[in-house]
């Protein structure tokens, strides 16, 4: 897939798994006239994938961003072969993942139904490895299925049942063909890599969902890697993560094994995680002043609804509103003197247990501390936090108003 032809603006290709605050990341962008988005690839985390590439589509559409491509990434993570979605997610997003506000709501736009298979006489080992009653499982296709980033049988996972039809009587075959149906490599991820050969280090992902398309890329065309400008939402240094462990942070929990092998390779990687996402609040006060026309009544909305259910989730934190996680990372791929940095070279644990730490967790990285050609990581740790809220709120107030 192509986009359009590209001026001397600055060039952007997101990665999202479009929940509430990847839409208002999208229309946050939309506000500036010097900004060429060359492609949005939809994945899972949020919401399944083919969602979060309807949701895309409809909030482009919205935003009169008709000409930008919306495409597919990934449908699950690296380390398992399908994806639930998660009933957290569905607290802070809604289940359709824009808060109940986007194209299922939408009666001129086309329903989709997801389902995700598993064998109906699947158990599973205690190495993680399927072992069918059949006989036709091995060590060498492994049949593991996320939700939200928990394996399926892990305490912790939660599925969100209500965003779309989970079946478990597809039989063996149906999980044979998704299994290698998902060797292929994403339409999304192809089109990062052919991106980054045309246009090197002048064009800018910025990755809002897990990095298992980013990882995917790179491992499929390691030279891109010294080239790619990356900017992520994920992770957090210095405070405490939002999943079960209160250690990892969501988008680093769907993928971990992926989040690492990007850590480790020679992209140039900032991380924006929750040490600044969690002081960049948006209030209701705000969201008022957006309201008046079809658009800005869409966002407000939305963002309402993520304010109300942080507020609820944790009031403590959240009583000023809700954390602008997503379009800070896009913000800071625009300026990025909105945040200092720390350079550290950085891991991201993908086990738990005795040394091993918890799995997810993204900390510094000992190994690359005493070698000083490992790469480095960018770890946001301040913010103008004040100048990006005020901001990002005038920007959209002030877009919606001339759309109107």
């Amino acid at each position: 897939m192509t986009s359009t032809p590209c001026s001397g603006n600055r060039k952007l290709i997101l990665d999202v798994d479009t929940g509430i605050d990847d839409a208002l990341a999208l229309a946050y962008l939309a506000s500036f006239n010097e900004v060429d988005l060359l492609g949005i690839i939809g994945t899972y985390g949020n919401v399944v994938a083919d969602t979060a590439v309807r949701n895309t589509r409809y909030v482009l559409d919205r935003l009169g961003l008709h000409h930008v491509p919306a495409m597919a990434g990934s449908t699950h993570p690296s380390w398992a072969d399908s994806f639930i979605a998660d009933a957290g997610c569905a607290q802070f997003h809604g289940v359709d993942g824009l808060g109940g506000f986007g194209p299922v709501a939408d009666s001129s736009v086309p329903d989709s139904v997801v389902v995700n298979a598993i064998p109906s006489d699947c158990q599973t080992c205690s190495d993680g490895i399927c072992a069918s009653e059949a006989g036709t499982c091995t060590s060498a296709v492994r049949r593991l299925i996320s939700v939200g980033g928990y394996d399926v049988h892990d305490p912790h996972a939660n599925p969100s049942t209500d965003s779309f039809a989970l079946s478990f009587a597809m039989g063996d075959r149906a999980m044979r063909a998704d299994t290698v149906h998902s060797l292929a490599l994403p339409e999304g991820v192809r089109f990062i890599i052919d991106t980054i050969r045309r246009f090197g280090s002048d064009v800018t992902v910025v990755a809002t969902g897990p990095l298992t398309d980013i990882a995917a890329a790179i491992d499929a065309a390691p030279d891109i890697a010294s080239s790619l400008q990356l900017v992520m939402m994920g992770g957090t240094l210095t405070q405490e993560g939002n999943c079960w462990d209160a250690t990892a942070e969501t988008n680093i929990i769907q993928d971990p094994e992926a989040a690492d092998r990007v850590f480790h390779s020679e992209a140039d990687t900032t991380m924006v995680g929750l040490d600044v996402t969690h002081q960049c609040l948006l209030g209701r006060a705000a969201t008022a002043g957006w309201r008046g026309t079809e658009l800005g009544d869409f966002l407000a909305d939305m963002a309402d609804f993520s304010i109300e259910a942080n507020a609820k989730a944790d009031a403590r934190l959240f009583a000023k509103g809700m954390p602008l996680h997503d379009p800070l990372a896009a913000a800071v791929a625009i300026d990025p003197g909105l945040v200092g940095c720390f350079d550290l070279p950085m891991k991201v644990e993908t086990q738990t247990g005795d040394f091993h730490g918890t799995r997810g967790r993204t900390i510094g990285d000992p190994a690359g501390l005493i070698d000083p050609s490992a790469p480095r990581v960018h770890v946001a740790l301040t913010v103008d936090h004040d100048r990006f809220v005020a901001d990002f709120a005038h920007r959209i107030a002030h877009m919606v108003a001339a759309r109107a």
